[in-house]
């Protein structure tokens, strides 16, 4: 097991480096001169050399790229265009935010989405099939920021149980944070339960014609026994991936999410910093996000490892 982590460990960090070179390759080599895309074509000849020389832009990409990712790997991003401050305070301060949400919003989704893909594939062909089959198409076509909007209308302002949007911070204590992030966690989560719903479905309706399903109900073992007991831990496997998966889907939703509840989030930091061309901001936390993917998979991966040891035998794919 040792051995497999390692090896995933090792292909998580070559994926994220590949990835911060594509980030610094698509935002400071590919525009020509960052300076210029920052200041605009009309800015003056000095503004622009004094804005060069503050990022260090006369240096070649090479040796630029190899001192951003050295301040990534110690913390230091340099300064918000914007903000003023120091980019990597700003990225803790707003994933303390978005990072809690998406896992809460994961944390919503998995237990309702595995619940009803196996309620449906249990039942395939039935009215509740249908229902089921129904109620995920439906969550797939509905984007998250609209169903936030409806979440706004039904909670905040017909029922007044909660307030429509904002973030008292944690200072504020957990129980107070926690419910501001329930409605943007229940936004992203209904879409993200479709997908893992219909992925069950699948992988359950799979495992119940496998052979050691068959031998188990020739051993007398009821529905619900073979369910819980050998089809779940089968698919298992599929599930956790897609889920993984999808965790970057719930970070880049939070994007409009962050904005239609006005909790300021990671999400909300990217788009100002997308609108004012702060590309310090945009480099650090695109990075910080696909960081977040890939310690996900990473995690995923371990974890199927563990429910099925014949991945760990089969080595390095």
């Amino acid at each position: 097991m040792l051995t497999f982590a390692i090896q995933r460990a090792l292909t998580a960090a070559l994926t994220l480096l590949a990835a911060s070179a594509l980030v610094f390759l698509v935002l400071e080599v590919l525009p020509g001169d960052p300076a210029l895309l920052i200041l605009g074509e009309g800015a003056r000849p000095d503004t622009l050399a004094a804005l060069r020389q503050e990022l260090g832009l006369d240096d070649p990409a090479v040796t630029r790229y190899l001192r951003w990712l050295a301040g990534f790997v110690t913390g230091d991003l340099g300064s918000s265009l914007t903000y003023g401050a120091p980019v990597a305070e700003l990225l803790a301060e707003r994933s303390l935010i978005t990072l809690p949400m998406a896992a809460l919003a994961l944390v919503l989704a998995l237990p309702l989405a595995i619940g009803l893909g196996t309620w449906a594939a249990s039942r395939r062909g039935t009215l509740d099939d249908h229902l089921v089959r129904l109620a995920s198409h439906l969550g797939l076509a509905l984007p998250s920021f609209w169903i936030g909007i409806m979440l706004i209308f039904l909670f905040a302002i017909s029922l007044t149980w909660t307030t429509a949007g904002g973030f008292p911070g944690w200072q504020a204590g957990v129980g107070p944070a926690l419910a501001a992030l329930l409605l943007p966690a229940l936004a992203l989560a209904l879409p993200e339960a479709a997908i893992v719903a219909r992925i069950t479905r699948g992988a359950v309706l799979e495992a119940l014609t496998a052979e050691f399903v068959r031998t188990a109900r020739a051993k007398g073992l009821g529905r619900r026994r073979v369910l819980l007991g050998h089809v779940l831990g089968h698919a298992a496997i599929p599930v956790l991936t897609i889920a993984g998966l999808q965790f970057g889907f719930l970070m880049a939703g939070a994007i409009l999410v962050e904005r239609v509840f006005a909790i300021g989030g990671l999400g909300e930091l990217l788009l100002n910093a997308a609108g004012q061309r702060d590309l310090p901001v945009i480099k650090g936390a695109v990075v910080l996000i696909c960081a977040v993917v890939v310690a996900a998979n990473l995690v995923v991966d371990l974890l199927n490892a563990v429910i099925d040891p014949r991945l760990r035998a089969a080595g390095p794919r």
